[in-house]
């Protein structure tokens, strides 16, 4: 594609390593292709929990005012995903009974209650971590610091006032589709398996 430029090369790691014998070739093939080319390395085992994106760029190192080999130097990483891709990858990293230990690993799918209930207890984690910390900056056991307070702000500003028996009334019918969507599923499943053992038989 012509409207894409390359900046760099990326590689991925199971075991933890970083750089590896080929990195310094690879990247000396991509520094043809374009200035101080980037070298990202993503970590697909998942461990921690976490996506581990590690970033490098290369410096020569010159003996006898020749080549030798090259220096990575690490490099700060700032990723940023569509909603889409964050629901990919967090369902990527809470499917997985264990670490991945190897690339044909496949993270499960819970049941939609089961992903609700999560989702509610993440949600839930995270309001009373944030009203923990607001309950310590009051008392003074905390400095205050300004971003936090504003991200906070703009959090509550972008929840809508509903009332607690409309908001409890608009939830159980939402539920109550989930449910009968579920159910339908499984019914549809058990009769196309009834028609399979149908057709089987004749």
């Amino acid at each position: 594609n012509k409207k894409e430029q390359i900046v760099g090369w990326y590689a991925t790691s199971m075991d933890g390593s970083l750089i590896v014998d080929s990195s310094s070739l690879i990247h000396d093939f991509y520094a043809q292709e374009c200035e101080d080319p980037i070298h990202l390395v993503v970590d697909t085992a998942l461990t921690d929990s976490t996506v581990g994106v590690k970033a490098y760029v290369s410096t020569p190192l010159v003996i006898a005012d020749e080549d030798f080999a090259n220096m990575f130097h690490q490099v700060k990483v700032e990723m940023v995903s569509s909603e889409p891709e964050r629901i990919c990858i967090d369902r990527m990293l809470k499917g997985q009974d264990a670490p991945f230990t190897s690339s044909e690993a496949l993270s499960s799918l819970g049941h939609e209650l089961q992903s609700l209930e999560g989702s509610m207890q993440r949600l839930l984690g995270m309001i009373e971590g944030a009203s923990d910390y607001v309950d310590k900056v009051v008392s003074g056991e905390e400095k205050a610091d300004n971003e936090t307070g504003r991200r906070i702000a703009d959090t509550l500003a972008s929840v809508p006032r509903i009332r607690p028996e409309v908001f409890d009334k608009i939830f159980n019918d939402n539920l109550q589709d989930l449910l009968m969507v579920s159910y339908l599923s499984s019914l549809t499943k058990s009769q196309l398996a009834i028609a399979e053992r149908l057709n089987a038989a004749m």
